[in-house]
């Protein structure tokens, strides 16, 4: 097939130049690359055109060919800080995976808890006729998003809202402290300290109920004597696990709000001479590898379902544009006991 088109010029091809090389009209080649039914275009046209499209490697305006077909393939995804997280990130992998499959792309924007990038970015991916979003956070909390989220199907990842107006999928806090406290019981202790953290949030109650109800399960009394709380870091940690490690009838084990808190209470221990996990065992919360896995001995902790949460965030997506999953489902994901050698 010969062409008068030049390679080499600057502009992009057209569906113009397309039409010109196939020798037929713009509405053939849109009829054609659009497959749109009932047009009765000859077999050797479309032969043709898709001939021309190969030579010009010419792209379909997949912008305004999503607007035409209603179905853009794009699902949003608008987080504060799960990027730059470094364990919250396995959302996106879990939502990329779970979208791929379903040959979905995903548009995402960080907002670094910039509520102008936030209304910006929700805006841009509502005009780019995205199929679904998705609103995550790096932590458990309680939100407000903007309004206009609820044009399309939506779902809130690792967050909710108080009227639980909108779906939402959340990791399963008491179970999550209910599992950590559960291996400390099944190893014999009796005397398990909590150090918990401060501040209203879901992982707070969640976390100290699941280890209230472990110990009821197997007959031990809630003593509070052996709850510390205080600010996530590990020196915070230390300190609490200290004051817990020097008590007249110490704690055998102590379970960590988190892997920093634990890590802080590593250093408590054998500040004091005690073995870990021999004279106290320790277990921790999040499975942040950097923490957890290099510690020695190796941290047993609880990892939150972050991969988990992102794949159903889609998958509950895609089950509303086709219509079989309920609107506003509440949904809780269990978390998983990483067992390593402090326990």
């Amino acid at each position: 097939m010969a062409s008068d088109f030049n390679p080499s010029r600057r502009k992009a091809p057209s569906i113009q130049d397309v039409a010109r090389v196939a020798g037929v009209s713009r509405t053939t080649v849109s009829f054609v690359v659009n497959n749109v039914p009932n047009t009765n275009i000859p077999h050797d046209t479309q032969e043709r055109v898709w001939a021309a499209v190969k030579e010009l490697g010419w792209r379909p305006n997949a912008m305004a060919r999503g607007l035409r077909m209603q179905q853009s393939h794009l699902i949003g995804i608008i987080s504060d800080q799960i990027t730059t997280s470094p364990h919250a990130g396995r959302i996106l992998q879990g939502a990329q995976d779970a979208a791929w499959a379903h040959s979905k792309m995903l548009l995402v924007v960080n907002t670094s808890d910039n509520l102008d990038i936030e209304h910006a970015a929700l805006q841009m991916m509502l005009e780019r006729q995205v199929e679904g979003l998705i609103y995550a956070t790096m932590y458990h909390r309680q939100v407000l998003p903007p309004p206009a989220l609820a044009q399309v199907p939506a779902i809130l990842v690792d967050c909710y809202l108080a009227d639980r107006s909108l779906a939402s999928v959340v990791p399963d806090e008491v179970q999550g402290g209910r599992v950590a406290t559960d291996l400390l019981l099944r190893k014999g202790h009796r005397r398990i300290g909590f150090i918990n953290k401060v501040g209203p949030l879901p992982a707070m109650f969640g976390r100290l109920e699941g280890y209230k109800q472990a110990l009821a399960a197997y007959g031990v009394p809630f003593d509070p004597g052996y709850v510390r709380a205080g600010t996530v870091i590990a020196q915070e940690g230390y300190c609490l696990a200290l004051e817990l490690l020097q008590l007249p009838e110490r704690p055998s084990a102590l379970f960590c709000y988190n892997d920093s808190m634990a890590m802080g209470a590593y250093d408590a221990a054998r500040q004091l001479g005690l073995a870990i996990p021999g004279d106290v065992a320790i277990v921790g919360f999040d499975n942040q590898e950097l923490i957890a896995a290099q510690l020695r001995p190796p941290l047993t902790t609880v990892e939150l379902p972050h991969y988990e949460m992102g794949q159903w965030a889609v998958q509950y997506l895609l089950g509303r544009l086709n219509d079989t999953q309920p609107r506003l489902l509440q949904h809780s994901v269990a978390c998983q006991l990483i067992e390593r050698d402090s326990a």
